[in-house]
């Protein structure tokens, strides 16, 4: 695959990534947290914004990742 292309789809994928998981964490948030306490927001939301990095690696190192040699 040719350089350009896989960092146009990393890009895409990235771009992605961050906007859905947003979605679902705020979604969840509103859902099942709306009684709970400060210090549970908080832990929610420190939990969940480090959360979306683990999937964001696994992206960016598949676009460090050098393609193998032909032949």
């Amino acid at each position: 695959m040719p350089i350009r292309l896989k960092k146009l789809i990393g890009t895409f994928l990235l771009v992605a990534l961050v906007i859905i998981y947003a979605l679902v964490a705020s979604i969840f948030a509103v859902a099942q947290l709306s009684e709970s306490g400060p210090l549970v927001h908080f832990l929610f939301f420190l939990f969940s914004g480090l959360l979306w990095v683990l999937p964001a690696m696994g992206i960016i190192k598949w676009l460090i990742l050098e393609p193998r040699p032909k032949g």
